[in-house]
């Protein structure tokens, strides 16, 4: 990138006057003040209940509820939610990821320690509550669920990497013992097993050396051969799914010889036929018959989620729902294996969830029956809406991206500002993730303090179409970060915000691009916050896990190659570590201990090198977190103070931390002086962890 003029760098000193400044002349404050402040526990603390589920024989329903504020399975009758009971204790970090298995009673759910994402597979028979087994009870395993079958109820397929910490050998498990059978080893370093409703195994997958990819047949001599090949470039855009429960039909979305994702469906002879596709966006999301596999709907994601009916009697169903429903997201979380029952969630920007159970009409009307709110701490709430909008890039592409208003700014809700204010880009993970449409805790925190926020899927996003992906390789603080800059741009001509009143922020990629904005664009940014950003692009791909030894080509190549000269030079020029001395604005950085992905080493040795230079930074570590911040104790801890944090640089509302790092492990090793109020917080929260 072309070098920047030089420019007078604030002192320590200095950048304290700037920010008491900032902090004494909001001059939106009074704005924002005419709506009510949402209390972050109603934001970022655990929801009522979340994440409903059937059980395939339609006697139960289950959902994640918080016992003793940690989040657990609960299990009551179909038709009598209220007997619920929790029927696991965890009472650490809590349970994200569950699923009924067909054997009657039993639920598996996923599980980590500290957030070192070595997650363990465990069952739990609901007439033992509290009883779970760890199916996959062995030290430094990650454990990957492959294949359930309901004609074969007590036995599952499941991944494990303990002998091979970078491949994952494939189990079969009986869920009545846990013993375990090993079905084959992986000394071909296959990256996926796709097995039908029989558990066998019928095709495996495989990453080629340049990066593409491969399907692989048994040659019956206990090798495989390869019968088709995915090139480096369609690598992000296509993959074969799974297959029927027949065995007959592998499904596949396949972006080879086109841009766009498309799905087809392969019959036994190889056979492709298409079964459905869309020119802006890949397909996406996919409902089967829970019997037989059968695709029977698809989605497509542009600017909303958009379902595209296979089956005519799902499309029916998706259509009498979303009459019912509304004009925001309806999606099925979940069907009994008879497929009379299904469990529906609908959502929209001010509504963050509510659960449904919907029983389909066969020849009489359908039925909707409310089951719970997912946040009802949050009904009456001042939600704002969210507007996608396309934003034209430097060089032609277009960024679909999410923006969010406060109500002082948008006094009809119209999604066009009525003066500006302060505006926070919040840039997502991955990179290779995207941005949607919906509620979202963030953008409707930073709207209810006063602040627009914009979410920009920058190129390298997924869901676009290969192209917008590989125009993100080798562009790591290049042009993913202009499209971020070009974004920023667009909002300043809107009248969303002025130029000198924007913050940046983010998680992973995201808090990469934090650091980037204030070390490669430090004009642009007011202040950063960074969450398990990496700070030396180098020493990132030298730590990562070694169950990513799959997708290392698939970094190397669009980040840039460790292993040769002019790779590490890319590295390095692309690293914010080296440009530290640009830093002249505030940065928080939060991060976790165990984080695999992202190490501590990421965020101490920028914390350090600037500190080393006497620049100011506030650095918030979690000993018991890993890529980001799973327990609701630590996630409000964080936020209350990135709030103080926005607060004193953009000058808009700040609840106090007041009692939000009750039970959270946030400790400050550098820079407590740098938000109103932490040293404090802190102070007191020590000593009531020593009660």
């Amino acid at each position: 990138m072309p070098a920047r003029p030089h420019r007078h760098r604030l002192s320590p000193a200095g950048l304290a006057l700037a920010l008491a400044a900032a902090t004494a002349a909001p001059a939106f404050a009074a704005g924002s003040a005419q709506v009510e402040l949402i209390p972050r526990s109603a934001l970022f603390g655990n929801p009522e209940r979340s994440s409903a589920q059937l059980s395939p024989d339609g006697r139960y329903l289950s959902w994640l509820a918080p016992v003793n504020g940690v989040m657990n399975v609960w299990v009551a009758p179909a038709d009598d939610p209220a007997k619920a009971r929790a029927v696991t204790d965890d009472a650490a970090r809590g349970i994200r990821s569950y699923v009924w298995s067909y054997r009657e009673g039993t639920l598996l759910y996923l599980r980590d320690s500290g957030g070192d994402e070595n997650f363990h597979l465990y069952a739990v028979d609901v007439a033992k509550p509290g009883q779970a087994r760890d199916l996959t009870a062995y030290p430094k395993t990650r454990a990957s669920l492959v294949r359930l079958a309901h004609r074969h109820p007590d036995r599952i397929l499941v991944g494990m990497n303990d002998r091979d910490p970078k491949w994952h050998d494939l189990y079969e498990v009986d869920l009545a013992s846990g013993e375990r059978k090993r079905v084959l080893e992986n000394k071909d370093r296959l990256s996926g097993y796709l097995a039908d409703g029989d558990l066998k195994v019928g095709r495996a997958t495989r990453s080629r050396e340049d990066g593409g990819g491969e399907l692989l047949a048994a040659d019956g001599k206990g090798g495989w051969t390869v019968i088709d090949t995915i090139p480096f470039e369609d690598s992000q855009t296509t993959k074969y799914e799974g297959y029927s429960d027949d065995g007959r039909t592998l499904y596949l979305t396949d972006s080879r010889g086109r841009n766009t994702a498309a799905l087809y469906a392969v019959d036994a002879d190889g056979k492709k036929s298409l079964l459905l596709e869309d020119a802006r966006a890949d397909v996406g999301a996919r409902l089967s018959d829970p019997r037989s596999d059968r695709v029977q709907a698809a989605s497509v994601y542009y600017l909303r989620q958009q379902w595209k009916p296979l089956d005519p009697a799902v499309g029916r169903d998706l259509t009498w729902l979303q009459g019912k429903l509304g004009a925001g997201e309806v999606s099925v979380a979940s069907r009994s294996l008879d497929d009379r029952a299904w469990v529906v969630s609908y959502s929209a920007a001010e509504e963050p969830g509510t659960t449904y159970l919907y029983k389909r009409g066969g020849s009489g009307e359908p039925s909707l029956t409310r089951l719970f709110s997912t946040r009802p701490a949050l009904d009456g709430q001042p939600l704002v809406p969210m507007w996608p909008v396309e934003i034209g890039a430097r060089d032609g592409k277009t960024l679909v991206s999410y923006l969010s208003l406060p109500k002082s700014a948008d006094a009809n809700g119209d999604g066009k500002p009525d003066r500006p204010v302060p505006l926070v880009l919040f840039v997502h993970g991955g990179p290779w993730a995207r941005d949607y449409y919906g509620y979202h805790a963030y953008a409707q925190w930073l709207a209810n303090r006063g602040y627009a926020s914009l979410r920009v899927n920058y190129r390298g996003s997924t869901g676009f179409g290969k192209d917008f992906i590989n125009a993100g390789d080798g562009e790591w603080a290049g042009k993913m970060h202009d499209d971020l800059i070009d974004a920023v741009d667009w909002a300043v001509k809107q009248g969303v915000t002025k130029k000198e009143d924007v913050a940046i922020m983010g998680g992973s990629y995201g808090g990469y691009a934090t650091l980037v904005g204030l070390t490669f664009t430090p004009d642009a940014f007011k202040c950063g916050v960074d969450i398990v950003g990496p700070s030396n692009l180098e020493t990132l791909l030298k730590t990562i896990p070694p169950y990513w030894a799959s997708i290392f080509e698939q970094f190397a190549r669009r980040m840039g190659d460790p292993r040769t000269e002019a790779g590490r030079k890319q590295l390095a020029e692309r690293s914010p570590i080296g440009r530290v001395d640009k830093i002249d604005k505030p940065l928080l950085i939060g991060q976790g201990a165990n984080d695999p992905r992202v190490n501590q080493a990421e965020s101490d040795q920028i914390v350090e090198a600037m500190r080393k230079k006497n620049i100011p930074v506030t650095y918030a570590l979690f000993p018991d977190e890993g890529h980001g911040f799973a327990r609701p104790e630590n996630s409000m801890a964080f936020n209350a103070v990135a709030e103080g944090f926005l607060a004193q640089c953009l000058g808009g509302r700040a609840q106090p931390i007041g009692e939000d790092f009750k039970g959270s492990s946030i400790t400050v090793p550098a820079g407590a002086d740098g938000v109103k109020g932490l040293e404090a917080a802190l102070k007191t929260h020590k000593q009531e962890v020593k009660k």
